[in-house]
C-alpha cells in the first residue's frame, strides 16, 4: 500500500497510474512469484534489498528493467532498494531507450558521449539519478553479493547458469525490441517493452508488505 504521495516526477506519476497490473496473465505471474518472494524476503528482514538485472549486451531490456524496478520501489515507498543492470558483453546504452525513458518522463542528461555514453537518468527531483551505460555484470559498479540476478533475456540466461556473488538467479525474460530498429514499428515497439516491464514491476512491488 502507498502510505504518502510518491515524490515522482509528474509525468512518471502519470504514466504509472495508466498500467494495468491486472492484464499479468496468471501464466506470467509464476514467472514473476520468486522476484517477489526474494524482495518480501529482505524486506520482511529489514534488509538491503540489491537486484541486478542482466542481458547480454546491457543495451535494452536490462536498463528498461534497472530504471522502472528503482522507480517502482519509490512509489511503493520500498527503502534500500538499490538497482543495477549488467551484461555477458558491454556495448552501449541504445539511445531509443533513453529517448523512451524521456518521452516517460524521466529526465536524461548525457554525462559523456562516446561508443558507450553515460547517461543520467532521475526519475524524482530529490533522488540520486540512475547512472546507465552498458557494462558487464561484474562491473565494479555492480554488487559483488548479496544480490538478486534477474537474467532479462534468454541468451544471458543460457550463458549464466551461474553468477559469481548472486543470492538467487530469477530468468525474467523479455521480448528484445531491437527487432524493430530501423523500422517504422520502432518507437512503438521500444513504448510497448518499457511498459511492459514498467507494468510487471509494478506488480511485483505492489504485493510486497511492510515487515
Amino acid at each position: 500500500m502507498i502510505k504518502n504521495k510518491p515524490t515522482l516526477f509528474s509525468n512518471i506519476e502519470q504514466v504509472i497510474k495508466e498500467l494495468n497490473p491486472k492484464t499479468v496473465s496468471p501464466e506470467r505471474k509464476v514467472v514473476l512469484q520468486p522476484l517477489t518472494d526474494y524482495i518480501q524476503s529482505k524486506v520482511s528482514k529489514q534488509q538491503d534489498i540489491r537486484l541486478n538485472f542482466i542481458c547480454t549486451h546491457n543495451s535494452r531490456r536490462s536498463h528498461f528493467s534497472q530504471v522502472w524496478a528503482q522507480t517502482m520501489a519509490n512509489y511503493f515507498h520500498i527503502k534500500n532498494v538499490f538497482c543495477y543492470s549488467g551484461g555477458t558483453k558491454a556495448t552501449a546504452l541504445y539511445p531509443m531507450v533513453a529517448e523512451t525513458l524521456r518521452k516517460s518522463g524521466f529526465q536524461i542528461n548525457e554525462i559523456s558521449q562516446n561508443k558507450n555514453t553515460v547517461y543520467s537518468i532521475k526519475y524524482a527531483e530529490n533522488e540520486h539519478p540512475i547512472i546507465g551505460y552498458s557494462k558487464k555484470l561484474e562491473d565494479d559498479f555492480n554488487p559483488k553479493s548479496e544480490f538478486a540476478a534477474i537474467m532479462t533475456c534468454d541468451s544471458a540466461n543460457e550463458a549464466c547458469p551461474f553468477v559469481p556473488g548472486a543470492e538467487k538467479r530469477i530468468p525474467i525474460t523479455f521480448e528484445d525490441p531491437k527487432a524493430f530498429d530501423n523500422t517504422p514499428q520502432q518507437e512503438e515497439k521500444y513504448k510497448e517493452r518499457s511498459l511492459q516491464i514498467a507494468n510487471e514491476l509494478f506488480y511485483i512491488f505492489s504485493q510486497i508488505k511492510d515487515s
